[in-house]
């Protein structure tokens, strides 16, 4: 369709800044066009590493404990297979990205989908849930801080509850922290959300699975990372060969110049997104039958619809009326049915007219 303000996709619509292309051209002309280890290239983790003990005071060994990806899917994907055997149920918190229970499916395991629970405006773990739904074949638990699609961002008491229960119950726990810097809640613009690393000790069954993608604004050129204990960091690495073999070497090398260089846009890029949210939160406070959470982190707005209960059939005639995109909250497993998913990291001449019109055509409902 034509004219579409398109406010579905998880992605801004900023393109890869300059100096990060400029990096893979040289890249290239440096004559990175060959294999790299399996791992990723050694000089990318060590800079991982070096990036994690700045930002989050966490000691890794890029040896052992880093494996570089070819996106931030390809490391859920490999985590999640060197995790599960068949038969085996994963605990998925929801709603969520679809991708991580959809993987522990295709990997012929069960995902146990629990929804969050909405207090007082804010989004919960449903911590009873998560008790009466482990069993003997639970071995997974898996959550999104900062969460794509609610923007909820795990305390430091829901992350140690979570790792308390993790070892309690003998599980392996998978933190997806792809939106970390992507936060508004922090001493200062730009700090990264702490990582479930600060609490976890180097023995302990987690993993953090990460991405260049919406930090960087690096969609399109696939490139993320699992961090981990040294034994699923090793079965990673060997897992890594036989789906993709490595993340392309001239953006591993671009990837490198990214988190060398890249603070002074991404706190320009935060102030970019906490003005769009706050344009987005006033304009949906004023819209009839909305309750729409203040998220602290990512770049999404979750509002819940009154009296919906087909947000798929929701998004399509706002679709087919007003020209207007949004994702339905059903598409992100249990807890998102009745809500509509806004991704604010548009231009303002995007999400201006969007919310003019989604507010005419909730007025006619």
């Amino acid at each position: 369709m034509d004219g579409v303000l398109k406010l579905y996709f998880g992605e801004s619509n900023q393109p890869t800044p300059d100096y990060i292309k400029r990096a893979a051209k040289e890249a290239l002309d440096s004559g990175y066009t060959f294999y790299t280890e399996n791992a990723g290239l050694l000089s990318l983790r060590e800079a991982l590493a070096a990036y994690y003990q700045r930002l989050q005071a966490v000691t890794l060994d890029p040896l052992r404990e880093i494996v570089v990806t070819a996106s931030g899917v390809q490391a859920l994907n490999v985590a999640i297979r060197c995790t599960l055997d068949p038969g085996d149920e994963a605990l998925v918190l929801t709603p969520a990205w679809p991708n991580g229970a959809s993987i522990v499916a295709m990997s012929n395991a069960r995902p146990i989908e629990l929804a969050h629970v909405l207090r007082e405006g804010r989004y919960e773990i449903d911590w009873a849930a998560l008790e009466a739904n482990v069993t003997e074949r639970t071995k997974l638990l898996v959550y999104t801080s900062p969460s794509n699609p609610l923007g909820w961002t795990a305390t430091l008491d829901d992350q140690q509850r979570l790792l308390d229960f993790a070892r309690r119950h003998n599980l392996w726990l998978l933190a997806d922290e792809v939106y970390d810097r992507l936060w508004y809640e922090g001493a200062d613009l730009g700090d990264p959300v702490p990582s479930i690393l600060r609490l976890a000790t180097r023995d302990d069954a987690v993993i953090v699975v990460q991405s260049f993608s919406k930090t960087y604004c690096m969609t399109g050129w696939r490139v993320g990372w699992i961090i981990t204990r040294a034994d699923l960091a090793a079965k990673a690495t060997q897992l890594n060969e036989f789906i993709i073999s490595h993340a392309p070497s001239f953006t591993q090398k671009a990837a490198e110049t990214a988190l060398e260089h890249g603070e002074p846009e991404i706190r320009t890029m935060l102030e970019r997104l906490k003005a769009n949210r706050d344009l987005c939160l006033s304009a949906l406070a004023t819209m009839p039958g909305l309750t729409t959470p203040q998220p602290d982190g990512a770049f999404y707005l979750f509002p819940k619809v009154e009296g919906l209960t087909d947000s798929f059939a929701f998004c399509r005639q706002l679709l087919q009326e007003t020209r207007v995109g949004l994702a339905p909250g059903v598409a992100f497993g249990a807890g998102g049915e009745g809500s509509i998913r806004i991704c604010y990291a548009a231009d303002r001449s995007v999400l201006e007219p969007a919310m003019e019109r989604l507010s005419a055509f909730l007025a006619k409902r």
